[in-house]
């Protein structure tokens, strides 16, 4: 997609790739599969791919931060992203120019010939071709929805990481746990490093690595870490570290995707040696904006893109833990597939003033839809309700109904998220 020899802007590229394909997911691999091939698309470094309903990004960053501490270049690809679509695609620990990603969208479009991608599709490929380009020394992969069908799989992974697994997308992977873990478990492959950090992974998972033959990494047998209020310890196979500082992302579920990382550094140690110091360093100055993201100020400000029950009972713990506030506002919105009312019921306790958002998107369920909700299910007689267009405005308005002491929470999606900080968010 040119015009003469002038090359689009990245806009001009998304706004193409929306338009090619009539649904917004199209499971499967033989359209990715084919392009990818015609593309010559290969990565030439050790290649982690990571699958899981929560804490996809977080131990993506953990393992982003580790191994650019030993030195390693890294590339890592995430979605979706909270304000920039350059956010999905990092060298170095820091995300790409817009005007690197270009050469990456035009060798799709030359190659796709007559396929027609899904936005997520596309754009998967095109990342992967800019990554494929930087001279990495390693490439760390978040799966987007499943793992068996997700275009990232037509990559296979020297380490493939299966995080926390819960029911989400269950029209599509199944609404059994058991189910949704047999698809997370397509990422595994024969042979070669297969570690779950879920605590209480389903047996389908562990089942399939046997099956094919995965080297399993499993919690509580290969690996396990244990710590008091200072610090903690983890022990795998061969690699001990005591005395570890909790890692800079908060929240109580980041010692398990933290676990989780270094099981898989340990695994690929043979090719990717990493010092103790490099762990201590990666653990102090991991960031991931969005996740549990705690904004000091008067009223404190928590962002977390929590968005199914099981990262909203996350959620839920961990406020419990940050002690007593008078107050606290929830600016709240949500796509209109997930299962609000779970979401609501967990947080119900937890919040005197809600301020329920449509977002931009037409997947999202809208504010008065999430406000109906709340009103047949709150137990609460003390607690208010109010309806914005945009987290932006919903936000403005806790900020100016909130005493200082109170704290403000924004949770419930990416576009909840990154609607507060400035931007909408894709897929």
């Amino acid at each position: 997609m040119t015009i003469g020899t002038v090359t689009p802007p990245l806009d001009d590229w998304l706004a193409h790739c929306e338009r090619l394909h009539p649904k917004t997911i199209d499971l499967g691999l033989e359209r990715v599969r084919a392009v990818a091939r015609r593309m010559g698309l290969r990565f030439d470094c050790p290649v982690f791919t990571v699958a899981g309903t929560n804490g996809k990004g977080s131990t993506v960053a953990l393992l982003e931060a580790i191994l650019t501490q030993a030195g390693y270049r890294t590339g890592a690809y995430t979605s979706p992203h909270l304000v920039r679509f350059e956010e999905r695609c990092r060298i170095g620990g820091a995300p790409v120019n817009a005007a690197d990603l270009i050469a990456g969208f035009e060798a799709v479009e030359r190659a796709r010939s007559e396929a027609m991608l899904t936005y997520f599709e596309f754009t998967t490929l095109a990342i992967a071709d800019t990554l494929a380009r930087a001279r990495l020394d390693a490439a760390i992969l978040e799966v987007g929805l499943g793992g068996r069908l997700d275009a990232v799989n037509v990559f296979d992974a020297d380490c493939a990481i299966i995080t926390s697994i819960d029911i989400d997308h269950a029209e599509l992977l199944g609404d059994t746990r058991e189910r949704i873990g047999l698809e997370k478990a397509g990422i595994l492959r024969t042979g070669r490093p297969a570690i779950v950090s879920d605590p209480m992974p389903p047996q389908s998972v562990i089942d399939r690595g046997l099956e094919i033959g995965a080297d399993l990494w499993l919690p509580g047998r290969d690996y396990r870490h244990h710590g008091d209020r200072q610090q903690w310890a983890w022990s795998g196979r061969q690699r001990r570290y005591h005395g570890l500082a909790y890692p800079a992302l908060r929240g109580a579920n980041q010692l398990v995707n933290a676990s989780g990382a270094l099981a898989a550094l340990e695994a690929m140690h043979a090719c990717l040696p990493v010092t103790a110091q490099a762990v201590r360093g990666g653990l102090s100055l991991v960031q991931l904006p969005g996740r549990f993201q705690v904004v000091p100020g008067q009223p404190v400000r928590v962002l977390d893109v929590a968005h199914n029950p099981h990262a909203v009972a996350a959620l839920a713990l961990n406020l419990d833990a940050m002690g007593f506030y008078p107050a606290t506002h929830a600016v709240f919105g949500a796509m209109a597939d997930k299962d609000a009312v779970a979401m609501l019921t967990r947080m119900d306790a937890l919040v005197e003033r809600w301020y329920f958002t449509d977002l931009p998107t037409p997947r999202a369920a809208r504010g008065t839809a999430l406000y109906a909700l709340w009103q047949k299910l709150t137990r609460r007689t003390d607690a208010a309700a109010q309806v914005f267009d945009t987290p932006a405005q919903a936000l403005a308005a806790a900020a100016a109904s909130a005493d200082t002491a109170d704290r403000i929470i924004v949770f419930g999606s990416f576009y909840t998220v990154g609607g507060v900080l400035g931007g909408d968010v894709q897929r």
